[in-house]
């Protein structure tokens, strides 16, 4: 794949796509302390591209900046080949079209410096549907982030049938590096993981307001006030970890299990084999880290704390 500066010595970043994603990666990439090009092209993309840093600028500084981050270390470019020359990594947000995101990774991947990884923000696409066009596809990383990317830290980094497992392997380095928290996906799943996941809530959400069963009001706060204040910190599985108990995952299922045939969703339930369980339960012990029930319900009641005073507060309702 050719040699690439190593992820902690980058200091230029190439932006191709200068919407609300790829100026979300603008404003994060300079406010981590990045010199960054960017290339659109629409016509008025400068100034968009300009008014999206101007106002995500004051969030940013309260989050804190990196040593020398500046909104003048920007430069928009009149061309795809400016924007690239010389970027130590590419970053591109262009609109979800199979045919134009083939035909512009094509475009990026001939005018990028040898070496240099090239990451998609595509939300649908699988890499290797898009590198089909690439002379040296094995560069080619999708890190799908999630909006605004300036302020949500998740980014999902997954590559393609030809893309080399260094090239993953530096993405994921890199995006640490540039602060985000990151995913690096065992391999290709349409919509990635994320998306999959709130594409599920949101289905059966619009099922129910189809059918008259929930209003949106209260499947918001239903969200809101009650799974919503568990997820930041424990997510899904530990989530469900909890719910059994000292017994913990494998209580939950063995006691619970049944009821994933009854019909509470429109989503057909997988089978619950010796092998998903197993699975599930290894998972979930893996992930508390040696912590045991009554660590994780500690932790978890204090950070449900911290979250409903934060929330309290936003809402102006004092601690």
């Amino acid at each position: 794949m050719g040699a690439p500066v190593e992820p902690e010595s980058v200091r230029h970043v190439a932006c191709v796509g200068a919407g609300v994603i790829g100026g979300g990666w603008v404003a994060h990439f300079l406010a981590r302390g990045y010199r960054v090009t960017a290339w659109d092209p629409a016509p008025d993309a400068e100034q968009k591209l300009r008014r999206l840093v101007d106002a995500a600028w004051p969030a940013l500084t309260e989050l804190g900046l990196a040593p020398g981050a500046s909104r003048d270390a920007l430069t928009v470019t009149s061309t795809l080949d400016e924007a690239v020359a010389g970027a130590e990594f590419v970053q591109e947000s262009a609109p979800e079209d199979l045919e134009l995101k083939q035909d512009l990774l094509a475009r990026i991947d001939a005018a990028t410096p040898a070496g240099v990884v090239v990451s998609s923000s595509t939300s649908g696409y699988g890499m290797t549907e898009m590198q089909q066009r690439c002379a040296t596809p094995e560069r080619l990383v999708v890190g799908h982030p999630f909006n605004p990317p300036y302020l949500i830290p998740l980014v999902e980094v997954v590559g393609g049938e030809r893309t080399a497992p260094e090239a993953v392997r530096w993405a994921s380095r890199f995006f640490e590096v540039a602060g985000k928290s990151v995913i690096t996906m065992d391999r290709e799943v349409p919509g990635f993981i994320a998306n999959r996941l709130q594409e599920a809530l949101w289905r059966e959400a619009l099922h129910m307001v189809a059918e008259g069963e929930a209003t949106v009001e209260q499947i918001d706060a239903s969200i809101t006030e009650g799974p919503g204040l568990r997820w930041p910190f424990l997510g899904p599985c530990l989530t469900f970890h909890l719910a059994g108990g000292e017994g913990g995952m494998a209580h939950m299922l063995d006691h619970f299990g049944p009821s994933l045939k009854s019909p509470w969703t429109r989503l057909e339930a997988p089978e619950l084999t010796a092998e998903l369980r197993d699975r599930m339960v290894e998972g979930c012990e893996e992930t508390a880290d040696g912590r045991s029930i009554a660590d994780l319900v500690a932790d978890r009641d204090r950070a449900v704390i911290a979250v409903l005073r934060a929330v309290r507060e936003v809402r102006g309702g004092g601690a």
